[in-house]
């Protein structure tokens, strides 16, 4: 993703996943960024007694903070797509990543809860959803072939960072109290500016290697004419210009896709992530308090979070080597249930757990579980909708999930101040997500499977929304042959015209013999090649 064309007001034509090279550096910044995003809502929890204690508030009010920061991830997603689309992702990652120190500087100056909520809360939490959505969105344009194994290695920040933000977060609360603590916190989430720098557009650099391998192939073009070389130079350079003031403007794509809820798929896969995202939470939330007030001293229960974290870490990366298997990646969706039916039976069993080992045992299956959610949630919506319409999906869904943020821990707080019983809001928690569970594949299964048998897809569309980015990859081929035979018109002469005329008849009869072969091959082919590239390698599972 780089940054829109201002004539256009669009993003760039779409370039060929590398699934490596640069892509590994930019996977790295994604890992940081997702560490902070997710594990940063959940370590802060640490510091919420001493909260509790200096603002005479409940643990509800306490809570909020997590909540608004989750809220501020999720709901200002249409807003990270609109800027996205408008100026690109590493400008809008880097003013986050100034917001989120910002935020966290600023609360450890606060006097009221009112002011935590309006710093820590909303300014962080519009830091940090200012840089997740663009680094999910780059990765997903540096991998395709490699992108469940790359989005379950960059979801595994997220566990990396909770087992060591965690045990920070009380190290700094027992040494420095809740003020320096979060002074220190702000400082380090100056790093999402590092990570933001590294986000290099893709199309950019391809765009350039694929220009200057065309006038290369002009100028060669016309050298062997007789005595007329630097003729030839110059014509190739009045081409280029010529090629830049005839460019046809491509098709505008909007700011905010809302066409996508023309997709079942996407529709249902937004309600079943509405009803997981009610209870998913709440357990890693509420389990340092919970351990706290059933005796366990405070650092064994912050080494709870930990516990998740590690296992976290390992599970990720396997569910996304799994989840990128042939026979599993077109049945991707109901690997994705069957994690949420795991973690929320778990939330269940788990329920009337009251010693520390019986937590310990609880946070080791819920970080298998929550890692395997955390591993294919993104993937799944990646293989219904595209990464053409990606950036638009992730902002209208993470909207949808910010209302369900905003209901599911404040309630779950209110509920364990009325009834000073945690069994309950465990079962609960659990429930929902179970319910997601059996909703998703469900659904999958009626309305969508069924749809497909009985109404076969049409020929070159292999599914549910997933034909965008080889349909555009199509019209870029044919709007580079469009350039490519305006490259060959004449420039200054008579002479010059017909030799150009006649060196374009060749290229054509060229290009005509090696359709028969798939790929046409030459120097002077690139394009072409690139774009018959895009037809075969471009692919998109069904849902």
């Amino acid at each position: 993703m780089g940054r829109a064309d201002p004539e256009e007001g669009q993003l760039p034509a779409p370039v060929k996943p590398p699934d490596g090279g640069w892509g590994w550096i930019v996977l790295l910044g994604c890992f940081v960024i997702t560490g902070f995003s997710y594990a940063f809502p959940k370590a802060v929890s640490v510091y919420f007694k001493e909260l509790m204690k200096d603002f005479h508030v409940g643990y509800s009010d306490t809570a909020w903070i997590s909540s608004i920061m989750l809220a501020m991830l999720y709901g200002t997603g249409p807003i990270c797509s609109i800027m996205v689309n408008q100026f690109g992702c590493r400008p809008v990652m880097l003013i986050g990543g100034l917001l989120a120190s910002a935020g966290m500087i600023l609360a450890s100056f606060t006097t009221n809860i009112i002011e935590l909520y309006l710093t820590a809360g909303v300014l962080t939490g519009l830091g940090m959803a200012l840089n997740f959505q663009p680094s999910l969105i780059m990765l997903g344009t540096y991998f395709d072939k490699r992108r469940p194994l790359a989005n379950g290695l960059a979801a595994a920040g997220s566990p990396v960072f909770l087992s060591s933000l965690s045990p920070l977060g009380q190290v700094l609360l027992e040494k420095f109290g809740w003020r320096g603590g979060f002074l220190i916190m702000g400082g380090l989430l100056l790093n999402c500016c590092t990570c933001g720098a590294v986000m290099r557009p893709l199309d950019m650099g391809m765009k350039r290697k694929m220009e200057k391998t065309q006038d290369k192939y002009e100028a060669k073009e016309m050298l062997p004419i007789g005595g007329k070389s630097e003729e030839g130079i110059s014509t190739a350079d009045g081409t280029k210009k010529a090629k830049k003031a005839k460019k046809k403007p491509r098709k505008g794509k909007k700011l905010l896709d809302f066409s996508i809820f023309s997709n079942r798929g996407f529709i249902i896969y937004t309600i079943s992530k509405f009803i997981l995202v009610l209870g998913l939470f709440v357990p890693p939330i509420l389990l340092v308090n919970y351990a706290k007030d059933t005796g366990v001293p405070d650092t064994e229960a912050a080494f709870l979070l930990s516990i998740i974290g590690f296992i976290d870490i390992f599970a990720r990366p396997a569910c996304g080597m799994v989840a990128g298997l042939k026979w599993v990646r077109p049945h991707v969706a109901y690997l994705f249930s069957f994690s949420m039916l795991f973690n929320g039976l778990t939330d269940i069993c788990s329920a009337r757990a009251s010693n520390y080992t019986g937590l310990v045992i609880f946070c080791v299956f819920f970080g298998i579980s929550y890692g395997m959610v955390g591993a294919l949630q993104f993937e799944v919506l990646m293989a219904i909708v595209g990464s053409q319409k990606f950036s638009s999906a992730i902002g209208l869904v993470l909207l949808i999930e910010a209302f369900a943020v905003l209901i599911g821990p404040p309630s779950a707080g209110r509920l364990v101040d009325a009834l000073k019983n945690y069994e309950v809001i465990f079962y609960l928690a659990g429930s929902e997500v179970v319910l997601s569970a059996l909703f998703l594949a469900m659904a999958t299964y009626c309305c969508l499977n069924r749809g497909k048998k009985k109404e076969p897809p049409p020929e070159n569309n292999p599914s549910v929304g997933g034909g965008s980015d080889t349909e555009e990859a199509e019209s870029d081929v044919q709007e580079a042959e469009e350039h490519s035979s305006d490259n060959h018109q004449p420039a200054h002469s008579t002479d010059n015209a017909m030799v150009a005329a006649s060196e374009e008849a060749n290229h054509v009869a060229d290009e005509q013999s090696g359709e028969g072969g798939g790929c046409p091959a030459g120097d002077g082919e690139v394009l072409a090649r690139d774009g018959c590239n895009a037809d075969q390698t471009v692919e998109r599972d069904s849902f």
